[in-house]
């Protein structure tokens, strides 16, 4: 039988930790397992649109695979000239945070354990919490590997419980059986239950109403509103626009005659008005690799040999997944971390190495003017099936030879190990594609 919300009394709530139903709402422990993390709220089992966020995901992983990295800072990057990708709440103390320059943080916390990221593990993790919500609903939105939003609409006579319990079941679950925490946000639109989601982390649960949202907004900083970046907050600023609250004041008209389209974005989003559905999982759209290295590199002997092992890597995983791309892009950040993209779409889609690399190496070429990078990528975007894919070269007859010569490679690869067969770029003095920090992001969007 379900359990019905008008059954359940909101103000009593829930235990997070035993997840028993509350029966007085004047305790502040519970009254089964006396724990003090009690959920309690007016609009608690009303409400179904959440969002989902994993804690310090890559360091919460490396830590449960290590114990010993438990009770120390724990810095998840590139080496010292990459930036950081995750610092756990240990390291976040002493002002680390992601996206900071590794000397930076190694400057802040000096004792932390900087591990580089291994990608294939942390994706494997989130596949399987991605599964674990999929049990619940279909209606999923990833937002990365770590977070996604939910919409538990309609479900409650299917979970025989009302959202609200059976995203704290899921929490508990994931931290029982995959071993990492996980901070909720519930609420009845996306942009709220993901600035919930934010509210108390680590092990979050945090609930806005319909009832509340204006008055929670009003004295909250305009950065708060999605898509309110440091270069906008700026300019509303210089405008004499600090809170949300000032903007909840302004006409629909004015902010749009001021700000265009983010202009109505602000006005509704300042009232907790946020219509966006749910959109379940799209189709990926890109599939790319890039380093972050050690020394910043300049000359085309040595950015070579690294831009064939990047698209090696492209090409692994575009075979892996059974896809192909028709658009190769090429990423670069100098020295004074200034980033270029350039792109060219090929005639037909292409899954092989050899081609991503042999259309990237001229847009890297044209860009070897004495500037220093300190990052380079490459990428495949215009996915489509492969059934198209790398028809006969009329013009080069020796492609069809080289990607008889890349599946050879692949098969020994597969059968030997990763690395264990070099292609004339990542050999001998191309190995430095090799030596530098390990590719220290894959995307796929």
């Amino acid at each position: 039988m379900s359990i019905g919300s008008d059954k359940l009394d909101p103000q009593a709530g829930f235990c997070r930790d035993c997840l028993s139903i509350q029966k007085n709402a004047q305790k502040l422990r519970c009254y089964s397992c006396g724990s003090p993390r009690l959920e309690r709220h007016k609009e608690l089992y009303e409400l179904s649109i959440a969002h989902i966020d994993c804690d310090a995901f890559y360091a919460s992983v490396e830590k449960r695979d290590n114990p010993e990295l438990r009770n120390q800072a724990v810095i998840i990057g590139g080496g010292k000239r990459g930036v950081v990708s995750t610092a756990c709440y240990i390291a976040r103390i002493y002002g680390v945070r992601s996206a900071m320059p590794m000397f930076k943080a190694l400057e802040l916390c000096p004792q932390a354990v900087v591990i580089p990221p291994d990608m294939k593990k942390y994706s494997e993790t989130g596949r399987i919490i991605r599964q674990m919500m999929l049990e619940l609903t279909p209606m999923i939105e990833p937002i990365s590997i770590d977070e996604a939003f939910m919409d538990l609409s309609g479900t409650q006579r299917l979970h025989r419980n009302p959202p609200a319990l059976v995203l704290a079941k899921l929490i508990k679950k994931i931290e029982i059986e995959v071993g990492i925490t996980a901070s909720v946000g519930l609420s009845y639109c996306k942009y709220l239950a993901k600035v919930a989601s934010d509210l108390e982390k680590p092990r979050g649960f945090s609930v806005i109403g319909r009832a509340e949202a204006i008055d929670f907004l009003k004295d909250k900083p305009v950065s708060m509103i999605w898509g309110v970046g440091k270069a906008f907050e700026t300019k509303l600023h210089n405008a004499g626009i600090r809170t949300i609250g000032q903007l909840q004041q302004m006409e629909e008209t004015i902010l749009i005659k001021n700000y265009g389209v983010m202009g109505q974005r602000l006005f509704y989003l300042s009232r907790g008005i946020d219509r966006r559905p749910i959109q379940p999982e799209s189709e990926m759209k890109s599939i790319s690799a890039e380093t972050t290295f050690n020394h910043d590199l300049s000359s085309k002997d040595d950015l070579a040999p690294v831009l064939r092992a990047l698209s090696e890597k492209v090409a692994t995983r575009l075979k892996s997944k059974n896809i192909a791309g028709r658009t190769i892009v090429l990423k670069l950040k100098t020295h004074d971390f200034r980033s270029l993209t350039r792109n060219k779409q090929i005639d037909a889609p292409t899954q092989l190495a050899d081609k991503i690399f042999r259309t990237g190496l001229p847009l890297l070429e044209k860009e070897l003017n004495g500037t220093k990078y300190r990052l380079i990528g490459i990428g495949v975007s215009d996915l489509t099936d492969p059934e198209q894919a790398d028809p006969p070269d009329l013009v080069d007859i020796q492609a069809g030879k080289r990607a008889k010569a890349e599946t050879a490679i692949d098969q020994l690869r597969a059968k030997l190990g990763g690395n264990f067969v070099e292609t004339g770029y990542t050999f001998g003095k191309g190995s430095l594609a090799r030596q530098q920090t390990p590719p220290d992001k894959d995307e796929e969007n």
